[in-house]
């Protein structure tokens, strides 16, 4: 059975940063490119970024490149995103998913699996 399980939310402040956290079992992570996503209450689903199964390609929405970082460990079965300089329009709650690549990787119905999510709310 896979999981993919997200920890890290919470509130800050603007300006501020958080790290989220996405451990998976039931799968062979280093098989798996890892997706992050994000959804706002009366929003639809929006793409973060990817990352490829080696973690030598990594891919980010224009919302939040130069602001955030996908990393994995694929010893660890861990992908991470780091989120700096958060401002309120990041808040949301973040979920990963996984898929063979990063191919289409902007869908969320692309991937095969996805967690539930973590809370991240930025105040002003």
């Amino acid at each position: 059975q896979v999981q993919l399980v997200e920890s890290g939310g919470g509130l800050v402040q603007a300006g501020g940063s958080l790290r989220l956290s996405c451990a998976a079992s039931g799968l062979t992570f280093g098989t798996y490119a890892m997706g992050w996503f994000r959804q706002a209450p009366g929003k639809e689903t929006e793409y973060v970024g990817c990352m490829s199964r080696n973690g030598i390609n990594t891919y980010y929405a224009g919302s939040v490149k130069g602001r955030f970082t996908i990393s994995r460990d694929n010893g660890k079965n861990t992908v991470y995103v780091q989120m700096n300089r958060l401002k309120p329009e990041d808040t949301a709650v973040y979920y990963c998913a996984a898929k063979r690549d990063c191919i289409g990787g902007i869908d969320v119905r692309s991937y095969d699996y996805r967690g539930q999510g973590t809370q991240v709310t930025v105040s002003s």
